[in-house]
């Protein structure tokens, strides 16, 4: 992982499908990086953005669908 502290450039900005609709507690996801997932807080668009490794991020991503995360 690594912190992108001007994510302007990037395109694509997708919000969780998780998302509430509300506007609180959401992700972004976007593209533009090869080989990288850049995230941001979607409250903060404008703000820094961390990018985690494409097969990390995949790893993460199974693991909420399979509920490894449930409290």
């Amino acid at each position: 992982m690594k912190k992108i502290p001007d994510a302007s450039g990037l395109v694509g900005w997708r919000k969780s499908s998780y998302s509430n609709g509300e506007g609180a507690a959401c992700i972004e996801v976007a593209d533009g990086m090869p080989g990288a997932v850049p995230v941001r807080d979607s409250k903060n668009p404008t703000g820094p953005a961390l990018a985690f490794r494409a097969d990390d991020w995949a790893s993460f991503i199974s693991a909420v669908k399979n509920g490894e995360f449930a409290g």
